[in-house]
């Protein structure tokens, strides 16, 4: 309806809205109506914006950034950058399985929800591929973690870390080289050397000499020999001797290599994991303990290689990270 109402000397035309309601008539008048649609199209936009924010990626994401050279070879990383606020740490991620470093490895990591539950808790994130085993030693691999920490470190300005207190993680063979590096590399200059202040692994092999009861020998047949031929042995030439085999083996057991000035080492393994045996984890960690230094053991029941339920695990880590780091 339209009526014509007078406002002093002036003619003001409005509009009315006549709605029926238990027999009773409702007269809204036009810019009450107005009113109350800009209320629901306000409502409407702030719930459309809270819906865009929780869809944003949890992080950006740079490709294929190189961070050293070895022969000739650019090893690369891929860095994940936390969408929201950062806590000021990083996180260093090993990724390699199978002491192979290709781009599914990164791919095997990001379906786990690692670099999701990193980024998430406000780490920077850089996934460091270290080369393979049909190229590469253990020794090499080492290396090459170690110069991708110091190039993080290197990087603290940049990215707004602290660079004494870094986490290095890694998973299976990752796991191993992780180990390696975190209890072969004390203080000595947080601010530049290759030392970490806490390291998250699931499942990593870390004693040759004794892996769940087997003393691996690259003279000998079958797959986890010939591994540890490639790892350790790969320039040898002519016969080893039984001391030959027990050094080289024990060079990159991080099980039998561990000091008290490690820093705290978390473990993550499934008690039914048909590559790498519960024992690796175990001897790890006890070895940490008998040397005064801090190894926390996590096992999962039914857990394999990994397992279905895995990012459960991978955000109890992180949380573990984030506790660690920030009060270390």
């Amino acid at each position: 309806m339209l009526h014509l109402e007078e406002e002093g000397s002036a003619a003001v035309w409005a509009h009315e809205s006549v709605l029926q309601e238990g027999g009773a008539l409702i007269t809204l008048r036009g810019n009450v109506m107005k009113k109350l649609l800009l209320v629901i199209m306000t409502v409407s936009l702030l719930a459309a914006i809270v819906r865009a924010e929780d869809a944003r990626p949890l992080f950006e994401r740079q490709d294929d950034v190189v961070y050293h050279q070895a022969h000739g070879v650019a090893l690369v990383a891929d860095i994940f950058s936390p969408s929201k606020s950062s806590n000021g740490h990083a996180i260093v991620v090993v990724a390699s399985g199978a002491w192979s470093s290709d781009r599914g490895k990164i791919r095997d990591l990001n379906r786990s929800g690692l670099f999701e539950e990193l980024c998430l808790r406000g780490f920077q994130v850089f996934a460091i591929r270290p080369g393979s085993i049909s190229r590469f030693s253990a020794h090499d691999m080492k290396a090459h973690v170690e110069a991708g920490i110091r190039w993080v470190k290197g990087q603290a300005d940049d990215y707004a870390i602290d660079p004494e207190k870094l986490g290095l993680f890694g998973a299976s063979a990752g796991g191993h080289l992780a180990s390696l590096v975190a209890v072969t590399n004390p203080p000595t200059d947080p601010q530049v050397d290759a030392s970490v202040s806490a390291v998250g692994v699931f499942f990593p092999p870390t004693d040759f000499l004794d892996f769940g009861g087997q003393a691996l020998d690259p003279r000998k047949g079958g797959r986890l020999n010939q591994i540890l031929m490639g790892l350790a042995f790969r320039d040898d030439r002519g016969e080893l001797t039984d001391r030959e085999v027990m050094e080289k083996a024990t060079a990159i057991s991080p099980a039998r290599l561990v000091s008290r000035q490690a820093p705290p080492v978390l473990v993550i393994h499934g008690d039914a994991d048909p590559l790498v045996p519960l024992q690796q984890s175990q001897r790890l960690v006890a070895a940490l303990n008998e040397a005064g230094a801090q190894g926390t053991l996590i096992v999962k029941e039914g857990g394999a290689h990994p397992w279905p339920t895995v990012r459960e695990e991978v955000a109890v880590m992180a949380t573990w990270f984030e506790d660690t780091l920030q009060g270390r």
